[in-house]
């Protein structure tokens, strides 16, 4: 189907009102550390449901999430990909798909998978509905502006300018195609993004999971700082979140500033091998996370996946070490896996209080060693809590086989004579000088220390 060819669900610009939006200059801003003081904590749809979520699974979804990981602190419940397109099937994406949008060239929910948004009224009832529950509302959101409204060329909000004055056609996804680039030097651009941002704002929207941003990132940098600005103008307090994968090291610091999350891989799925490579990328961007911007190693693909075709891959071992590694390295904890099939070995993974305290509050986070077989990574409780000074010890047998692994405590700071707290199984030992044990292949062990 050709460009011209494809068609738009799109309101006319006068069921959208006469408001303004104005065009603020893309600056870059000072750190928001407020907006995720640790890491964020939630459920995405995409390694459940690919582009297909409907209205009636999100909200059957929420009601399981707020009842059961909710009292643990996940608490960002997020709308992935293709919300827009009526017709999305699956993990494929479609060529020139036809997109639901304004006559703005903003995207909205495509009515027939969410009927409450039907006549302009958007994301805004789902998200009362999610927010009613104690939850907070998120959404993903492709780079750029449509393609359709470049064809249309549609207004821009607010402005003389119309879609063709501010996108580039060279400035294309190399897996998408709903969208074109912004180009942030014309005129308009900067006010495109705030029309975007300021729609979601009105919905209650509190997060934005946006696509295609931070690879290539010295590129795409321009609207990275766009979106934050747009952010910023909007009033309401997004978290944003930068995706996919593999940011470049050497923007660690603009996506500190630009951010609240930043993506270290391309998508993470149920595969050791990817498990095994997120250890020497969270080691490098150890030195990066602060509270309000965390290097994400991605979801956690758990449970029943890939539109209900699949359990995990992982095994009990390999699951339970990447709940070790993401908490210690305190990177997001967002479950990808279906809520409506969870069961009581996922559910206690997921909501074991002192991993999850780990990941939230720890301070001194540090990947210690890895030799190629073994890891270690060690953190501390912070200041004022009661257990003020407590040391965490994580260490993973990365092999195949099994393993005696041993950790001089000496070498850690940690006490020589020390209690020794398992975290996962809850046993409780003493240890005098070192920690050894056996490990099988790919299994891990999480313990906190304290002097005995």
């Amino acid at each position: 189907m050709s460009m011209l060819n494809r068609r738009a669900l799109f309101a006319a610009p006068a069921l959208i009102g006469a408001a303004t939006v104005p065009a603020v200059a893309a600056t870059q801003p000072k750190s928001p550390t407020l907006r995720a003081p640790k890491p964020p904590m939630g459920w995405n749809s995409w390694n459940s449901f690919a582009t297909t979520l409907t209205e009636a699974q999100a909200l059957e979804t929420a009601k399981i999430m707020a009842d059961k990981l909710l009292p643990a602190g996940y608490d960002v419940f997020t709308v992935d990909i293709q919300w827009y397109e009526p017709n999305a099937t699956g993990y494929e994406y479609r060529h020139g798909a036809e997109l639901a949008m304004d006559g703005y060239g903003r995207l909205l929910p495509a009515p027939n998978r969410f009927p409450s948004a039907a006549n302009g009224a958007g994301f805004k009832p789902l998200a009362d509905k999610v927010h009613a529950m104690g939850l907070k509302f998120g959404v993903h959101l492709m780079r750029g502006i449509p393609r359709l409204a470049y064809e249309k060329n549609l207004p821009i909000l607010g402005t003389k300018y119309t879609a063709r004055d501010v996108a580039n056609p060279n400035s294309v996804c190399t897996w998408n195609t709903d969208m074109y680039g912004v180009d942030m030097s014309k005129p308009g651009a900067q006010a495109y993004y705030n029309s975007v941002f300021k729609l979601f704002a009105d919905w209650g929207i509190d997060f934005v999971k946006m696509d295609d941003m931070s690879r290539p990132y010295d590129i795409n940098w321009p609207e990275i700082e766009g979106a934050q600005a747009a952010i910023a103008a909007s009033g309401r307090p997004i978290v944003l979140s930068l995706s996919p994968g593999e940011t470049d090291l050497k923007w660690a610091v603009h996506a500190q500033n630009n951010a609240q999350m930043w993506r270290i891989s391309d998508d993470f799925w149920d595969s050791w091998d990817m498990l095994k490579a997120q250890f020497k990328r969270l080691a490098d961007w150890s030195p990066y996370r602060r509270p309000g911007a965390w290097p994400d190693a991605d979801m956690l693909p758990l449970g029943l996946l890939a539109l209900g075709q699949r359990k995990t891959k992982f095994t009990p071992d390999e699951q339970q070490t990447l709940m070790t590694l993401w908490s210690i390295a305190r990177s997001p904890l967002i479950m990808g896996g279906d809520l409506r099939a969870l069961d009581e070995a996922t559910l206690k993974l997921l909501t074991n209080k002192e991993v999850i305290a780990l990941n939230q509050d720890s301070v001194n986070n540090v990947p210690v060693s890895n030799d190629g077989a073994q890891v270690v990574w060690t953190a501390q409780t912070a200041d004022g809590a009661k257990d003020s000074g407590a040391r965490y010890l994580a260490i993973f047998n990365i092999g195949d086989h099994p393993q005696v692994v041993t950790q001089p405590l000496k070498a850690i700071n940690a006490p020589e004579k020390a209690r020794v707290h398992n975290l996962w199984t809850g046993a409780v030992s003493t240890a005098d000088e070192e920690i050894s044990l056996e490990l099988r292949g790919h299994a891990s062990v999480l313990y906190k220390l304290t002097p005995l």
